[in-house]
């Protein structure tokens, strides 16, 4: 059986803008990113986040479209990241998400193990998202409601909190 501390918890998710981010529609948004990243990064299980020179990743690109905005971190786990998720500035932030971004069909978000130390690129997240779009929640792509353990076996339920589904932005 694989060491399940040999890997850890890749996610990506995405949001497509109702406004430009240097819109007034924005600034509440843009005005928490920098505190909500300070929270992730002192969070428990925190790992690594994507981030350019600005220190956040509204600049990256992805799938080509200047309308979405990427996230995407590292995690000791499934139960660092929701417990991160589900609390504090984030959680707030989360409660508001309708406000800023469209609300989409398809999935934005998606999980995957990856080994201890590896970084996960966009390109990377872009072909898991893809993944699970086509195929839905497997050990190579899954959600937090049917996430798979580092080994990829049997997919294991998880309740989210009431009010705050995972479903797409």
């Amino acid at each position: 059986m694989t060491d399940a501390t040999a890997f850890e918890l890749a996610q990506v998710n995405l949001a497509r803008l109702k406004f430009p981010l240097d819109s007034p529609e924005l600034k509440d948004f843009v005005d928490a990113l920098d505190p909500v990243n300070a929270d992730a990064d002192a969070a428990a299980g925190f790992v690594w986040r994507l981030q350019s020179d600005e220190g956040n990743a509204t600049d990256i690109a992805v799938f080509g479209d200047d309308w979405l905005i990427v996230n995407m971190s590292v995690w000791r786990d499934t139960d660092a990241l929701t417990a991160y998720m589900y609390q504090g500035q984030h959680r707030e932030m989360l409660s508001r998400r309708r406000e800023w971004f469209e609300r989409v069909q398809e999935a934005m978000t998606t999980l995957w193990w990856v080994p201890a130390g590896h970084r996960p690129t966009v390109a990377e997240a872009e072909a898991r998202l893809l993944h699970l779009r086509a195929h839905g929640p497997t050990p190579y792509a899954f959600t937090l409601r049917t996430s798979f353990p580092a080994q990829g076996a049997r997919p294991v339920a998880f309740e989210v909190p009431e009010g705050l589904g995972c479903s797409a932005q």
